[in-house]
């Protein structure tokens, strides 16, 4: 990672971890991944009104979606590889202007060929977003404080869409889909002036916390770790149900629960609100067991996959429950617990990589889990057009499955502390 020059009387604190340029850099970035995440959800908020102007079957709608994720992965590696040796002030700076730049050719007209080109530019803009966010954010802190900024990272993700929601719900009933894009590229403008005023590269060095001058590892040897492979199977997992709410969550709302779209547009924001809380009580257990000593295979290992699986039983148990508002509380659990694992999948993978690795770790990590965002909206498209209503049920079981799956592959392999012992000797 590029570093910049620590003013005087500043440097010692920021390269410990806390000051307050840190401080003011993660902040920056909470508000960069509001408005990465609000890009996301737009079209799953305005789908049905996207379906009826562009006459659009259920299937379109979810390749459409899909389109997002076609050069996300490709981006994130790339992207997250380069991270390594550029400045990532540079490269954050640049996603910001693309994001804009991206949502104004569908917010000027056209129909569903502009929408998907429109897509899938902004998802290669997008794809490198949260890695390089997390390790920009996560370098200025030594790994025993990195769960605080590392979870404000990613509540930045909720945040985004707790404030979208009903503001773009609400822009969409009254003034089209079309004004939201608008709002959006205005919204990627204006932090992109911030950053570049306030935004700065961290003076420590990339990867693991540690600083070190030896060969560095090859990424194949990190990639084969068993740490590293169980948490981006268990992540996959967890944006699976992300990329569900996301798109398809307004409509199973307001199709398989009943609840009118404005009402809707305020609902979403319950499982987005879980995820918030659940992230920061993560934070709090994973740095009072790491204070403690704990090891990180106990500390993110086994939280992480407890996460999941309390995701899981609440999906599973979502189909087989009566009642709208019972339905709606366990979807709300189920995807908040489910959906809150990115900042423990970075962490985790922060703390494996040995410097000058972290980037590209987390950049094929990130490409390989949000190819889940390329299948679900797709999969999902399917099943509701195939059975009506009961695909969303069906949908909401497969997502119950895969947590399991995840969750189990949390518990079972990650490890990072035995991996990086491993790695550098």
């Amino acid at each position: 990672m590029t570093a910049t020059t620590a003013a005087p009387g500043k440097g010692v604190a920021d390269r410990e971890g806390g000051g307050r340029r840190a401080w003011t850099v993660t902040g920056l970035l909470v508000f960069f991944m509001m408005v990465n995440f609000a890009d996301k959800s737009v079209l799953g908020l305005a789908g049905d009104e996207i379906r009826a102007d562009l006459h659009l079957s259920a299937t379109e709608f979810g390749l459409a979606n899909s389109a997002f994720f076609l050069l996300f992965s490709v981006a994130a590696i790339v992207v997250g590889l380069a991270a390594d040796r550029v400045s990532p002030k540079v490269l954050l700076l640049v996603m910001a202007a693309l994001w804009s730049v991206a949502q104004v050719p569908p917010a000027i007209g056209g129909g569903l060929a502009v929408l998907v080109g429109s897509r899938v530019f902004l998802g290669a803009a997008e794809g490198p977003a949260f890695p390089v966010a997390q390790q920009a954010t996560l370098s200025w802190f030594p790994d025993h404080r990195r769960n605080l900024p590392g979870a404000l990272i990613t509540v930045g993700i909720t945040l985004g869409v707790i404030v979208s929601a009903p503001t773009l719900t609400w822009l969409i009933q009254h003034h089209g889909w079309r004004s939201a894009l608008w709002v959006l590229a205005a919204a990627g403008a204006v932090w992109g002036l911030a950053w570049a005023a306030l935004g700065a590269d961290s003076p420590r060095p990339a990867g693991g916390g540690a600083t070190g001058t030896g060969p560095q590892v090859p990424y194949r040897r990190i990639f084969a770790s068993r740490t590293w492979i169980g948490t981006t199977l268990a992540y996959f997992t967890s944006y699976w149900t992300v990329a569900l709410m996301l798109v398809w969550l307004p409509s199973y709302l307001r199709h398989a629960l009943g609840y009118a779209a404005g009402t809707a547009g305020l609902v979403i924001v319950a499982p987005w609100a879980v995820g918030a809380a659940v992230l920061f009580g993560q934070a709090w257990l994973t740095g009072r067991l790491m204070r403690r000593g704990a090891s990180g295979k106990a500390a993110r290992g086994r939280v992480g996959a407890g996460l999941l699986a309390i995701g899981a039983v609440c999906l599973l148990l979502t189909p087989l429950t009566d009642g709208r508002a019972s339905q709606t509380v366990l979807i709300a659990l189920g995807f908040g617990f489910g959906g809150a694992y990115a900042t423990v999948a970075a962490t985790t993978v922060a703390a494996l990589a040995p410097p000058g690795r972290g980037g590209g770790a987390l950049g094929l990590m990130n490409a390989l889990v949000t190819a889940a965002g390329l299948v679900a909206p797709a999969v999902v498209g399917a099943l509701v057009d195939a059975q009506g209503t009961a695909g969303y049920r069906h949908a909401v079981l497969l997502s119950g499955v895969l947590l399991t799956a995840g969750a189990v592959a949390a518990y079972a392999l990650v490890d990072p502390e035995r991996d990086r012992t491993r790695l550098t000797t």
